[in-house]
């Protein structure tokens, strides 16, 4: 199966939204079918919504996917496509944003520890002249939307010239930090300075801003690459001895910076939630009977060394937000399948289950003919309301729920959020 991630797009183009967010929500506020679907009878039911439920949105800063819609716009300008992705989010009635601050080794906020995103000015360590973490939260919080700090913990850069970077980049402080791999450099996450590093800098954030939660996304060791070797021999030399092999040894790094971090979160902002938004499929079950019945390419305990499934039942973090980026009836990854598959994992754990929504592929002719569909994604939060472990939903991404290309988003908010949104909780 072809991996889907979410984080695997093309740039595109910055779509006119006006437009369609006012038919969108006139549908909305009519509580009538949406979309350009039609009405049904499944849809003009009454939906029964999770008290607190979290209602998000992603909204994401590397490569410009979603904001700035361009390096080098003046503040000003910055500062008002922010307010306005906040805008659409209290429009489509959702309760939170999940807002992408460290999108490659860099920061969104004055770090003492990694330099500004060139993602603001086009250049790499250079001063915006204000400060997009401190406004986002502060803003968020006026409009009643909470504001998730979303992490990448080992993402360096999207090449694999450490010359590009900005001189004082600690990745050419340390070189022998980096790994070149995929055509990206990262942080190698099995050398213990790495990960107390990456821990400093993220934090960093927590201690200065008052952030609902920390969030990562689904990169802990990178997707796999057909015919390249991810070169940690080194670090597995000095550090592996007492694994039974390197797969365990990876697999225990990931777990070690995720239990590290939950703990320092609770000592540096108590009451700020930790969340994590893995790729759907931890595990397939013909390759473990306790895994989803899918026939994925990509298994994140074997190829991302990422035990999503523990963090959960062991209750490390306080919740899980899986990529379901696949339609009912994907014969590989059938959102039908994984839904009940996360809940019964979630199930008296103590975890928060939110599903991780495909907006994006709404309407684009790329994907199959499901996503052609208005009404797929509502069939989604239809389907998760049978499995009251789900908490909640988010989806990809910010220019696509305020774009919404054929009203798949219009049609969610009139099925599923016809009240205003509650604060989550």
């Amino acid at each position: 199966m072809r991996r889907m991630s979410r984080r695997g797009f093309a740039a595109t183009a910055a779509v006119g939204l006006s437009g369609l967010l006012t038919a969108g929500l006139a549908v909305a506020d009519a509580g009538g079918g949406g979309g350009r679907g039609g009405g049904s009878g499944a849809s003009r039911r009454r939906h029964r919504e999770p008290a607190g439920a979290l209602r998000g949105m992603w909204l994401a800063t590397v490569a410009n996917r979603d904001w700035p819609s361009a390096p080098g716009l003046t503040a000003e300008r910055q500062r008002a496509e922010l307010l306005g992705h906040l805008d659409t989010a209290v429009e489509r009635r959702l309760n939170a944003v999940v807002f992408q601050v460290r999108p490659t080794a860099d920061a969104l906020w004055p770090s003492p520890y990694e330099p500004w995103a060139q993602y603001l000015t086009g250049v790499q360590g250079q001063d915006p002249g204000w400060d997009p973490l401190g406004t986002a939260v502060e803003e968020a919080h006026a409009r009643g939307l909470e504001l998730h700090a979303w992490f990448n913990p080992y993402r360096v850069a999207n090449h694999t010239d450490p010359a590009r970077l900005v001189a004082s980049h600690p990745a050419r402080v340390h070189p022998d930090w980096v790994v070149p791999y995929g055509g990206k450099l990262y942080y190698n996450p099995g050398l213990p300075e790495v990960r107390a590093f990456v821990q400093d800098a993220m934090l960093d954030a927590v201690r200065k801003y008052a952030v609902d939660a920390v969030h990562w996304d689904d990169y802990f060791y990178p997707y796999p690459v057909a015919g390249q070797t991810f070169d940690d021999d080194a670090a597995y030399a000095a550090h592996g001895g007492q694994y039974p092999d390197r797969a365990a040894w990876r697999r225990d790094n990931i777990d070690r910076l995720v239990r590290e971090t939950a703990a320092r979160i609770k000592e540096v902002r108590p009451g700020t939630k930790f969340g994590i938004s893995p790729f759907g499929v931890w595990r397939n079950a013909a390759t473990d009977p306790l895994g989803s019945d899918t026939r994925a390419g990509v298994q994140t305990y074997d190829d991302l060394y990422a035990d999503t499934r523990k963090w959960v039942r062991e209750n490390w973090i306080d919740y899980i937000c899986p990529q379901l980026y696949w339609n009912i009836g994907f014969a590989a990854a059938d959102y039908a399948k994984l839904v009940p598959w996360w809940a019964a994992v979630a199930d008296g754990t103590g975890t928060g289950l939110y599903v991780g929504e495909a907006l994006y592929k709404a309407g684009d002719p790329a994907q199959p003919a499901a996503w052609q569909d208005p009404a797929e994604l509502s069939k989604h939060l239809t389907l998760a309301e049978n499995h009251p472990q789900v908490r909640g939903h988010v989806f990809f991404s910010a220019k696509e729920v305020a774009a919404d290309r054929i009203g798949a988003m219009a049609r969610v908010v009139a099925d599923h959020y016809r009240q205003p949104a509650k604060p989550a909780r």
